[in-house]
């Protein structure tokens, strides 16, 4: 694998570059950019993208903070390394469907033609394994003219089937030297090594991969093309499950939405509709029975609304399954093949209130997973479609190859490979976001007060030991400073906060306190609360720690209020839980 491209300035400037044609072949020729010519773009005024110009991985920062990371961002240049004539085009969509492919197909074809006056562009069919087992379709402006309203991709779609070997020769001996693929970050994994190979080889191909996944969970970039249009399909299940679980007596609608390892459809589309009870998303784990679990909720519900509506990912609850079933398999790309959690609770709920006998139930199970991800896109998922269709073939057309085109910050940007695919973008359940959801569904945490207790010996034991404790806080990517958490905090060190930490921090943006700025302030104030309840009350559970919580966040609202803080700062969020050592 080649070195990443990192080129470092002044205040922490660091530019995660992408990679040229000339990085390897230093002396190509260059050619004006026609759409200095186009009529189109004549009344653009700085059309063309400076050299220089690039957008930050993080807008939020503190005052002394580096300047981080950025990007390089997206756009036509000056001068582009292909000639129109020379050029000979390929695009592939690989991995599972979603809305929004056909768009960008269709895109990529006319700005190639229109902006850039490139006649020759190839469809792979059927995937990766289309560059070496199947015919090829010619595309052009007419053929793609309407695709961008119907679902799926009308250039078929496989998991699998990477040879790389293979894909390159077919790529070298049919004379392509531009190559658009549209997929997850399994795709993408697969073009960072064709990438690297021709690399290796020595041909002048750009590959230029656009992002795709309808979880919305590769890292980087600030969402991916057909979730708007996943959240907005979600709603007419919800919807209908509302309606079942209305218009019967204890009625449940439980509805199950994609989301393998992230919550983010099933978290947008409970806070879009505001009839949902219930949210379960694969960061955040539950239990079912006993005091705090989800039977005990849900019996709750029913008893003070007599209806409610649950949505749960399909990714969540995996571990309760596990208990159960047993499940190694795995789909072509890769991906463990998950049990059907929705399927499966709804029978747990069914047998638990059939042994109860005090309470009759009516479940209504939806699964609208297929006709989610195979609806054409919406509107806004359309526009953003255009948008890294069109960068993608801006970033080809000036020699830039294995990147990504993706949104950062609102801005079109170009990203490394190795970026996209190092991680999986997931819910981070102590951001503001999941605090509105629970404030939207008042649903608990479900942590148990055993898992806190448990965890938190075993977090002593390790320390006692030497070790580090498995619940060290660590940055979560949710604070604006990447270093914030390399500070010293020595609470942190020796106790399991964090879990305590993800329940509850939410009271805190009630009342305005910021937590991308005072994160280690709120850890400090649930440390000194804990430690007051160690000297008052002995062994501390969940229920005391909420308890006690929940009061000093009423005592700083009315604080706040009657205007004895005035700002959050530190020492006043501190302030409640001194004033609770004093009178305790």
């Amino acid at each position: 694998m080649s070195n990443p491209k990192i080129v470092n300035g002044d205040y922490g400037y660091v530019l995660e570059d992408v990679p040229h044609l000339t990085d390897y072949l230093p002396d190509l020729p260059t050619y004006s950019n026609p759409l200095q010519d186009n009529p189109a773009y004549s009344v653009v005024k700085q059309y063309f993208v400076h050299v220089d110009d690039t957008v930050p991985q993080k807008v939020v920062v503190h005052r002394d903070s580096p300047r981080g990371i950025h990007f390089r961002r997206a756009g036509p240049r000056q001068k582009v390394y292909f000639d129109s004539d020379e050029v000979h085009a390929c695009i592939v969509t690989c991995g599972g469907l979603c809305p929004g492919l056909n768009t960008v197909i269709r895109e990529i074809v006319c700005g190639l033609y229109h902006m850039y006056g490139v006649k020759r562009v190839l469809g792979i069919d059927g995937g990766y394994r289309g560059f070496y087992a199947r015919n090829t379709i010619s595309l052009t402006p007419k053929v793609v003219n309407d695709i961008h309203k119907r679902g799926g991709t009308i250039l078929g779609t496989s998991r699998g089937g990477h040879d790389t070997s293979k894909i390159v020769d077919s790529i070298q001996d049919r004379g392509i030297n531009q190559v658009y693929i549209i997929g997850g970050d399994g795709t993408q994994k697969g073009a960072s090594v064709i990438f690297e190979e021709i690399r290796r080889r020595g041909l002048k191909v750009a590959v230029a991969g656009i992002p795709k996944t309808i979880d919305n969970d590769i890292p980087v970039i600030d969402k991916s093309f057909g979730f708007d249009t996943a959240v907005e399909e979600a709603q007419r299940a919800i919807n209908a499950a509302h309606v079942e679980s209305e218009s019967m007596e204890n009625g449940i609608g439980l509805v199950k939405l994609m989301g393998r390892y992230s919550g983010f459809i099933a978290m947008h589309a409970t806070l879009a509709s505001r009839d949902v009870d219930c949210c379960l998303i694969p960061e955040s784990p539950f239990y079912l029975e006993g005091e705090g679990g989800l039977f005990e909720y849900i019996e709750k519900r029913l008893k003070e609304d007599g209806h409610m509506v649950i949505v749960i990912a399909e990714g969540a609850g995996q571990e309760l399954l596990s208990e159960t079933m047993q499940s190694n398999q795995q789909d072509a790309s890769g991906n463990k093949l998950l049990r059907d959690i929705g399927l499966w609770i709804s029978h747990r709920i069914k047998e638990h209130f059939s042994k109860q006998k005090k309470m009759t139930i009516n479940l209504k199970y939806i699964d609208p997973t297929y006709m989610i991800r195979a609806i054409p896109s919406n509107a806004s998922d359309n526009v953003y479609c255009t948008l890294l269709a069109q960068s993608a073939v801006h970033g080809a057309m000036a020699g830039y190859t294995g990147f990504t085109s993706g949104l950062v910050n609102g801005r079109q940007t170009y990203i490394p490979f190795y970026r996209i695919t190092e991680k999986q973008n997931k819910v981070v359940i102590t951001d503001r976001m999941w605090a509105r959801l629970l404030s939207s569904t008042n649903q608990p945490s479900f942590w148990s007060a055993k898992d806190v207790i448990e965890d938190k010996k075993e977090d002593i034991a390790k320390v006692k030991k030497g070790e580090e404790p498995k619940n060290q806080l660590t940055d979560d990517g949710n604070c604006a400073d990447d270093l914030v958490a390399e500070k010293e905090c020595s609470f942190v060190e020796h106790r399991n906060y964090k879990i305590v930490y993800r329940r509850y921090a939410s009271l805190f943006f009630l009342v305005g306190v910021d937590n991308d700025e005072n994160e280690l302030a709120i850890l400090e104030f649930i440390h000194l609360l804990v430690e007051t309840m160690d000297r008052h009350f002995g062994n501390v559970c969940e229920l005391d720690i909420m308890f006690h919580l929940e009061k000093a966040h009423f005592m700083l609202e009315e604080m706040v209020m009657n205007g004895c803080v005035v700002e959050t700062s530190k020492s006043n969020i501190l302030a409640p839980v001194q004033l609770m050592d004093k009178t305790s």
